[in-house]
């Protein structure tokens, strides 16, 4: 009599994650893979797939431009690394690999159909402004020694509120579908030293936040009444707004998600846990 034993073994089963970091982006081309240029993205996908020995890809909540920061920002990948049953672990080694302009907040298990950019409700980007000298926020802030109109500025930013579309403020030559957003909150206010300007929106076009700013600089100069900031937004026409303010001082703070996404984290070992976003400065 013969008998035949079958071997079966399951395949790894892949699990979906979400990533949770901050950086800064000044020797980075952006959050986004490009070619033969450095990203934030090429670098943590590079460091995870050494250390999950596995090829990994990262879908980011969105793009950052070159230089610009970000003290909270969102991604996913999938992975059969058993690792990650260790996602604190997995973590610390992570950070341990990633230069010092990179920090992993947390790392932790989300159904497989949660999307770091679909399943974004909103998005809040702050641009600081120094109103003095500081040689430690050179590569954080944008220096203005200039007195600025700060109430005028703050009556331009009130009008983004009563416009949808900012096709104005939108690079040009971008493969978008629409240039309708819904702005919740614009708003400009004194920080210490630091003039800030704060906006949260459903979402953003390519350049949007540093557009905005750059043009309502020149309403602060007294150089564009709020009446002409109107008219900027209402022909749609990114040629008659101003310059883009410089990157360096614009980061990306808050991402805010439906609560359930975050049902599954878990203390990591660092950070704030079973938070739905977290708001730097």
């Amino acid at each position: 009599m013969l008998i035949f034993i079958i071997f079966t073994s399951k395949l790894p089963l892949e699990q979906r994650y979400f990533i949770e970091l901050s950086f800064k982006g000044t020797a980075y081309h952006g959050w986004q893979v490009q070619p033969n240029a450095p990203s934030v993205q090429q670098a943590i996908e590079e460091a995870l797939s050494i250390l999950l020995k596995e090829k990994v890809r990262l879908t980011g909540a969105g793009r950052t431009d070159t230089g610009v920061h970000a003290s909270y920002f969102v991604a996913h990948f999938t992975s059969t690394s058993e690792l990650l049953n260790l996602p604190g672990e997995t973590m610390r080694k992570l950070n341990h690999m990633l230069s010092n302009d990179i920090a992993i907040l947390s790392i932790f298990p989300v159904k497989e159909n949660y999307h770091s950019r679909f399943n974004a409700v909103s998005r809040t980007y702050k641009y600081y402004i120094s109103r003095r000298k500081n040689p430690f926020r050179q590569e954080t802030s944008y220096h203005i020694s200039a007195d600025l109109d700060t109430a005028a500025m703050n009556r331009a930013a009130e009008e983004l509120l009563n416009y949808s579309d900012f096709s104005s403020f939108c690079r040009t030559n971008t493969n978008v579908r629409t240039h309708i957003c819904k702005i919740i909150h614009a708003g400009w206010h004194e920080e210490q030293e630091m003039l800030v300007f704060t906006i949260k929106a459903d979402r953003f076009l390519r350049n949007m936040v540093r557009a905005i700013v750059g043009t309502m600089l020149e309403t602060g100069y007294g150089k564009l009444p709020v009446d002409e900031f109107r008219k900027i937004i209402e022909l749609k026409d990114r040629r008659r707004a101003g310059t883009s303010a410089p990157p360096q001082g614009l980061f990306l703070t808050e991402i805010e998600y439906p609560p359930e996404i975050f049902s599954q984290k878990t203390g990591n070992g660092e950070g704030p846990e079973s938070l739905t976003r977290i708001q730097g400065s």
